[in-house]
């Protein structure tokens, strides 16, 4: 350390460091007279001015010097035998002329210090004042970047929830279609069932039957697929929503980032807010490079239109899809009304056909009945002639003696009691057969009954409760999910 006005260099030991033999041990050190311990000096009073020649006198040292000579212990200072002299006066002249000297230099090296310094403050402020022109332009090209790819995501962006939104409203309508097809289902499956009611030989797997079945076969497809289709849909709106979400969220952070630099693009030496944050150039918070955050962004706004385009292609085949099962269960709709109609004209010739035989019938049943009435009639007429004739040869039986002769009367009586009676088995034999043929004819008259309430029954089936039902089924316009 150099002192001021000092030509040379003045040393100090360390507190607690003792010169070799010049003084005893502290513990072994005698005590003054006035009491206080005495103490050595510093080795940095020793100046290099001061006279060589003068000597020290030191008294007597105690029992506790150890063996020092004279010459090594101090003296009180009142025991010196002469005065003490300090310096001399060539220490003084050359003390004088060291600190001139030393004024001289220390004041041409601060005026050229300060020179330096100027020139040191003005290139420095010209550094910094281009660094800060070239951080600023910086700043603004970054501006203008996030600005960039803020326009792209938010134009992404509004194609996405379009997108979405085209894809909502599609799907709704196939949940609507997919609605609509359960009410067509049911009333096939309930014309099948009013058609199990049908009775005897009409109960027949006929054409209606297997387009019922064709029908209902071909509306589980349609649903089938409309429910694929919608589980499709389903998954691609989450897809959707996913690349959606990364856009929000990659235009959000953009926003925040564009909104921090643009501050710190308006930043100047006399804006408020500036502030010293010691230490924040050493810390590295960044996870990107401009490469890899364009990148980041660009495969956002790719996959957002991948996601868009499979999106676009799914609501074509949704569109498509509508048009076609529509199609379909319209077609087969008529199909089956086809041969509804078919059928109905079938079964109501067929039942004007058994009514035609069954009126025949009825008028063949009353003639015949009139026929057997009439030869009951002839039968009990034919009663009263064979009495008469069969009295008659009873009374001449009871002719006396030679009386009782065969004679043509005898001859006629007997052959019209015979005739009489053949006439009698004749008409039961006709009566038997004529009872027998109303027997036949009240049998046909009942399967015909039958038949015909058959007929009716399978004709108000398919006429009433069939076709009934299906005049409700949904157009064209509620098939494709419109309404």
């Amino acid at each position: 350390m150099e002192l001021l006005g000092s030509p040379l260099p003045t040393l100090y030991t360390h507190p607690g460091s003792t010169p070799a033999k010049f003084l005893p041990p502290i513990s072994t050190a005698p005590s003054s007279k006035n009491g206080f311990p005495s103490s050595p000096l510093p080795q940095s009073f020793s100046h290099s001015w001061v006279p060589r020649a003068t000597n020290l006198t030191i008294g007597p040292s105690s029992k506790s010097s150890q063996g020092l000579t004279p010459s090594e212990a101090l003296p009180p200072i009142s025991s010196r035998a002469a005065p003490f002299t300090r310096y001399t006066p060539g220490d003084w002249h050359r003390s004088n002329l060291t600190n001139s000297e030393a004024s001289e230099t220390s004041r041409r090296n601060a005026e050229l210090l300060t020179a330096d310094t100027s020139r040191l403050i003005q290139d420095k402020y010209q550094e910094t004042r281009k660094t800060q022109v070239k951080t600023t332009k910086k700043l603004g090209e970054r501006v203008n970047d996030i600005k960039f790819w803020k326009s792209q995501l938010r134009q992404e962006l509004d194609k996405m929830i379009g997108e979405n939104k085209a894809l909502t409203d599609v799907t709704k309508r196939l949940e609507r279609a997919l609605a609509k097809t359960e009410a067509p289902l049911q009333v096939t499956q309930e014309c099948l069932l009013h058609r199990e009611k049908r009775m005897g030989i009409d109960l027949v797997c006929d054409d209606v039957e297997k387009q019922l079945l064709v029908e209902a076969d071909v509306i589980r497809s349609c649903q089938e697929r409309m429910r694929r289709y919608l589980d499709q849909a389903e998954a691609r709106l989450a897809s959707n929503r996913m690349a959606q979400h990364e856009v929000e969220r990659d235009l959000a952070n953009k926003q925040v980032a564009h909104r921090i630099d643009d501050q710190c693009h308006q930043l100047r030496n006399t804006s408020d807010g500036i502030s010293y944050y010691q230490g924040v150039e050493r810390v590295d918070a960044t996870i990107s490079v401009p490469e890899s955050w364009a990148k980041f962004t660009d495969k956002n706004i790719l996959r957002s239109q991948s996601e868009r385009a499979a999106s676009a292609q799914l609501r074509d085949n949704i569109e498509n899809l509508l048009v076609v099962t529509a199609n379909e269960m319209r077609r087969q709709f008529s199909c089956v009304n086809v041969a509804f109609t078919h059928r109905i004209a079938e079964t109501a010739e067929a039942k004007r056909r058994i009514q035609d035989h069954l009126g025949k019938t009825l008028q063949e049943i009353f003639q015949l009945k009139r026929t057997i009435e009439a030869i009951r009639k002839a039968i009990r007429d034919k009663g009263r002639p064979l009495k008469v004739a069969q009295t008659r040869l009873d009374k001449r039986t009871r002719r006396p003696s030679m009386e009782l002769c065969r004679d043509t009367a005898h001859l006629r009586l007997v052959s019209e009691v015979c005739e009489i009676e053949e006439t009698l088995q004749s008409l039961q034999q006709r009566l038997g057969d004529a009872e027998d043929m109303l027997q036949r004819l009240v049998h046909a008259k009942s399967v015909l009954e039958h038949d015909l309430a058959v007929k009716a029954n399978s004709l108000f089936i398919d006429q009433e409760k069939c076709m009934g039902m299906r005049k409700a089924f949904p157009s064209t316009v509620r098939l494709l999910g419109y309404v």
